[in-house]
Parts: C-alpha cells; structure tokens; sequence
C-alpha cells in the first residue's frame, strides 16, 4: 500500500492562498462562451508546420470513417484505467472529463476550458474544496441523464481501486481527504463511497482536498473524471464496452484488434460547444506495424497514427528526400522526455556513484542518433523540458561533446566498489523501433566501462501494469536501467514532475516513478510548490526540484522529444496540441474521403 500524502498549511497561507485559473499561461480564466474552436484554416493540404500554427483542412463536412491505426495496443481504452497521452486525447470522443483542452495550435492547446462542467471549479476561501456544476441535459448514450454522481464514482474506481483500475495517476488519491476508515474503493466497500467527495444534487460536485492545490482545474481534465455509472461497471471488462457520454459511443470491441465507434445519438450539441460529429464511424486498428501505418497515411487509407510518435525512420527519410510529402509534416516539442530510469531499488543502482558511472558512459549523440537524428528530439540535460515553465538550463552530468566519458565513468564504478563492471538489465518497450535503438546505442556504451546490460523487450500495454512499472517485478528480474519517455499531465512543473519523482506516488503496478525516487528534499519543494501563491516562485521550486533529482543522478536524460508526424490530406480538422505532447487533437478529426 502506497503512503497517503499530507501537507501542512499555515494559517496565513490558507486565509490568503491564490488559486490559479485554469488556463495557459497569460490566459485569462475561460468560460463556455469562449471555447469553441477556431474555424481558421490553412487551406488543403496545408505546409509543412501547419498544424502548429492553425487548422488545417478546416471542415464541417460529415460522414465517412476516420481510421485511425497503431502499433500494438494500449494499456486500455477505458478512461479510468490509462495513463498514455493519446488515451487521454483520443478517449474524449466518447468521454468528457469536468475540463479539458481546447482544440487549438501549440499553446493554444493549452488552453483549459469546462467541458462536462459549465464553468471552471469555485474554491473556497482557504483553498480546500472545489466545486464544479454540471451542464444542464447530460445525458449517456442509452438517454439516461448524467449524474454528478457518476463522476464522484469515477474517481473512486479509477484511483481507491487498484486492484481492478491500476494504470492511471494516483494525484486524486493523494489529495482528496480519506474516510476515517481507510476507503478501498467501490469494488470492496459498499458503504457510500468517498466522504470527501459530495454530490449534494445530481448537478452539484464537491471535492475536500487535505491542502489546497493551486492546479486543481487541470486535474480534473484527466478522464478519470469521465462519468461512468454504477450500474454499467463491469470492472475489468468495462473496457469492452464504455458507456459514452462523448460524440461517438462503442459499436464493437476486439481486444487487440480493433474498436469501431459510431456517432453517439443521444450527444448534444447545444451542452458541447468544442466538439463536432462529423465521421459516420471511427475505427481503431491495433498491432500494426509502424511501416504499415506509415504506408497507409502516405495513401490516405488511414487519417491518424493514435500513438502519436511519428514515422518509422525509413519512412522520415523517404519524406525529407521529397518536398511534397515534407509540406504535409509537422515537427514540434510537445512537453516530452526521453530518458533512460536508473532503479534505486536493484543493486548496486542503490549507490549513487554506480548511478554516476551510467550519466557518465553513456553517449546522448549516438542515442539522439539512433531515435532518427535532432528532428526527433534536441540533447537533453534535465528532467523539465524547455517547453514546461520551471525549466532551467543546468548540466550536472556534463560530458565534452554529450558523447560520454569513459574515464569519469570508470572512475564512479571504482568509487561504487564495481571496478570491473556488473551486469544488469536494461528494458525497451517492443513496438517503439527508436526505444529499442536507442537501448541498443546505450548497451554498447555501457559496455565500453564494463557494464553488461541485457536488452529486454516488453509490449508498451503491459509496460507499466506487468513489466517495467511493476517494482517487485524489477527486484526479481535485475531490471536496473527502464527506457521511459514522459509527457505532462498537464502543462505546469508539477504536471509533470510529481508522479515520475514523488516518492508517495510509487506503486506496486502501473508505477510511473521507475526510478523509485524517494528524496525527502525533493517531496517538500513539491509540497510547497502546490501550495505556493505566487507562480513564478512555484517556477523556481520546480527548477529545484529538477536539480535535486538530477543530483541524485537517478534519470538520465537523453532528448527533449519532438513529434514527426505526417498529416494526409484525407484528414480534416488536424493541429496539433502541445496539452497531448504534440500530438494531433482527436477531438474533431474528419475525412473528406
């Protein structure tokens, strides 16, 4: 069982403590009224970076089937139960959290606005409790209405139910105050759920948090908040079949094969003013191999890749050689990491000097290299990319050139009592062809100071349930090195520090923290940070965190990850959104096909 997190607040921070609006930065606080998309386009086809900066094939054009295609599969497509980046863009065709995303270019994308709620969340006074009201005429799509209800118990299965719903984030859990008896979720208690959650009236929700949380607008952005109702749970299995409160609601699913959605009749246009209905069916293809899917957009047979990132490095250099085909990429930061997690648990990573001897060996050109060159990413030094706010340019781990050090290197493994080297095990996830190059490139480098790692390859759905993020499973299989690439939550220095580097966030399946980071110092500065009123400070404490982590030498940064993807002209409705790592917004895509 993982450590419940507690926070104090002084009496003066409570009395005064400033929330801060759910919006980008330099935004003002949004309302229903200002929400719905733009309806600029860029004309047909676009260029190269359309997407970036606008809309491009801008339409309201309705029917045909909007393919989307991925290599291998998901950890699930049920809301409460995923924590990749583009289940929680492409989940909002069929369900809505409280808030979300405007579809929007770049920090446009950003922009946070009420989606299930008619209005952004009311705090108290002092901070502690949320309130968000329900738009009027909800309704699922068997037309039964929607109930606050349905969302308080949406947050108790996906985060007080683990043993069912393990892959998402654990902030809710973290931050919302227990029942006097521990609560252990609506799958073993049925006395009434969560104390610190109310839903006074079927429109009303109220949330208790044990200290105020300043980003507490964007937290309920996450679909974890998509309301599911009681009744229609099945667990495990409600994967088959999510009852949808979106645009689209499930025709079919094969696990591993294919979801096919159809237009949701009982959606209502009047309560959503960011989403359209445009395909007559949208249908997800699973295990597809990378060159297929890149063949597919090529001939507009597929309009998305729903991974989202980017094309086979064969395919980027068949598209750089050819104009036409590069007028219709689009290459950008999207708030990601790639870096390789060094295990504080599995000897000898638990000494800080054999932790050492990893950031010194390895050569971050010949890694940037192997992941397709710096189109795919610039070197990186830090933990916080430099497109979070909080980031700051430091290098802990400096090595000439970013090409390694092996005299530094081998001197760290001397001081680690290891002068001749260890062997340990180092893991990739098998559908991502540039993770397991770019494992590859650090193998050969490791072994040059005499670290023998041994490349394991595990599916990117069972990743962090049966693999990687399984902490008991890393103890038992040697797995001291973990390649991981990470986006934010949501775009502040806590949404993406807090669940890889808090160590109350570490747990036993679906773990995101692989490194198992456990600094006392490092969980404080976030305490702070979620308190603080003031936002430039809470910047600099994230800064601070990014140090202290990287002091502890427990991540090694490899690059600041840039998207390359291919937009075919069969698509319409395609920007790309920095609030889901660059990826393309899923929320209004449509064929012109």
């Amino acid at each position: 069982m993982r450590r419940s997190r507690t926070v104090a607040l002084t009496a003066a921070a409570a009395a005064t403590v400033l929330i801060v609006t759910g919006c980008s930065s330099g935004s003002s606080k949004s309302d229903s009224s200002s929400s719905a998309p733009s309806s600029a386009g860029v004309g047909d086809g676009g260029a190269s970076g359309a997407a970036t900066k606008g809309i491009v094939n801008a339409s309201d054009k309705k029917g045909g089937t909007v393919t989307y295609e991925m290599r291998g599969t998901p950890d699930s497509f049920d809301p409460g139960n995923t924590y990749y980046a583009y289940i929680y863009n492409f989940s909002r065709l069929y369900g809505r959290p409280l808030t979300t995303f405007a579809p929007g270019p770049g920090d446009e994308g950003n922009k946070l606005v009420p989606d299930l709620a008619e209005s952004m969340g009311t705090p108290s006074a002092d901070g502690l409790t949320w309130t968000y009201k329900l738009r009027a005429g909800l309704k699922y799509e068997d037309g039964t209405p929607i109930s606050s209800k349905d969302v308080k118990y949406a947050v108790e299965r996906s985060n007080f139910a683990a043993e069912v719903n393990s892959n998402g984030p654990t902030y809710f859990k973290e931050l919302l105050v227990d029942n006097p008896t521990p609560y252990e979720g609506p799958y073993k208690d049925k006395t009434g759920g969560l104390n610190s959650i109310e839903t006074p009236d079927d429109t009303t929700i109220v949330f208790h948090l044990k200290h105020a949380f300043a980003d507490f607008d964007y937290l309920v952005s996450a679909p974890q908040t998509v309301p599911v109702p009681q009744a229609k749970d099945t667990g495990a299995d409600y994967v088959k079949h999510v009852v949808a409160s979106g645009t689209y609601k499930f025709e079919s699913y094969e696990d591993g094969k294919q979801l096919t959605l159809v237009p949701n009749t009982n959606w209502d246009p009047s309560t959503d003013p960011i989403r359209k209905q445009l395909a007559d069916k949208i249908v997800v293809r699973m295990n597809i191999e990378q060159s297929t899917i890149d063949k597919d957009l090529l001939a507009g047979n597929a309009q998305v890749d729903l991974v989202g990132a980017g094309v086979d490095p064969q395919t980027q250099a068949q598209i750089l050689r050819d104009q036409k085909l590069k007028a219709s990429t689009d290459n950008a930061f999207g708030g990601r990491l790639v870096y390789t997690a060094i295990n504080t648990k599995v000897a000898p990573f638990d000494n800080i000097e054999c932790r050492k001897a990893v950031q010194y060996a390895i050569d971050k050109v010949s890694v940037q290299t192997a992941m397709g060159g710096p189109i795919r990413g610039s070197i990186a030094s830090t933990v916080l990319p430099p497109d979070i706010p909080g980031h700051q340019d430091f290098n802990v781990w400096e090595t000439k050139d970013n090409k390694g050090d092996e005299g530094k290197a081998k001197a760290a493994l001397k001081a680690c009592g290891k002068p001749d080297g260890f062997s340990t095990v180092l893991t990739a996830r098998t559908e991502r062809a540039p993770e397991v190059a770019a494992a590859t490139s650090i193998q050969a480098a490791l072994k040059k100071v005499g670290i023998n790692a041994e490349i394991q390859q595990y599916p990117q759905g069972k990743y962090f349930t049966d693999h990687a993020g399984v902490p008991q499973f890393t103890q038992d299989k040697n797995i001291g090195l973990m390649m991981m690439q990470w986006g934010a939550d949501w775009p502040t220095g806590y949404g993406f520090l807090q669940q890889i580097v808090d160590g109350r966030s570490i747990k036993a399946s679906g773990n995101s923290n692989l490194a198992q980071e456990n600094n006392a110092d490092v969980n404080k500065l976030l305490d702070e940070a979620a308190v603080n009123t003031d936002k430039a400070a809470r910047e600099k404490i994230y800064g601070a965190i990014d140090r202290k982590v990287m002091e502890d030498a427990v991540y090694v940064p490899l690059t600041y990850f840039k998207v390359f993807l291919y937009r075919p002209d069969s698509a319409t409705n395609v920007v790309s959104t920095s609030a889901f790592s660059g990826e393309y917004d899923y929320l209004n895509i449509g064929t012109n096909k």
